[in-house]
């Protein structure tokens, strides 16, 4: 089951996040990113937060599963999404925690 666009919006609606908080079709389902960085995956209308040794006492409580067939055990953070600041809480921590995003080599273009 593909994530509904409805369930992102609520998500970062409920953030707190503002413009800092974007997302992106991801095979089917989508990222999401603060200043960027990829903190997030939305899959299945569930929210797949990434896992980081600093984030370990907010995501202690919350369950955790592979957001997709193969894919390691992340927390779920669907109990948050009723509760803005703890979830906003979280993702700021998250995008402490994540390394900068590298950047994209420019676009070779093609001689004729």
């Amino acid at each position: 089951m593909a994530t509904e666009l409805s369930f992102v919006e609520y998500v970062t609606e409920q953030s707190g996040l503002g413009e800092r908080i974007t997302f992106k079709r991801m095979f089917g389902e989508f990222g999401l990113y603060v200043d960027g960085k990829i903190v997030a995956f939305a899959c299945d209308n569930s929210l797949f937060v990434k896992a980081a040794d600093a984030t370990g006492a907010l995501t202690a409580s919350l369950p955790r599963r592979p957001p997709y067939p193969g894919a390691k055990p992340y927390p779920v953070a669907d109990e948050l999404l009723d509760d803005a600041d703890r979830l906003h809480a979280l993702l700021l921590a998250t995008t402490r925690a994540m390394p900068e995003p590298k950047a994209k080599a420019p676009k070779r273009t093609t001689r004729k």
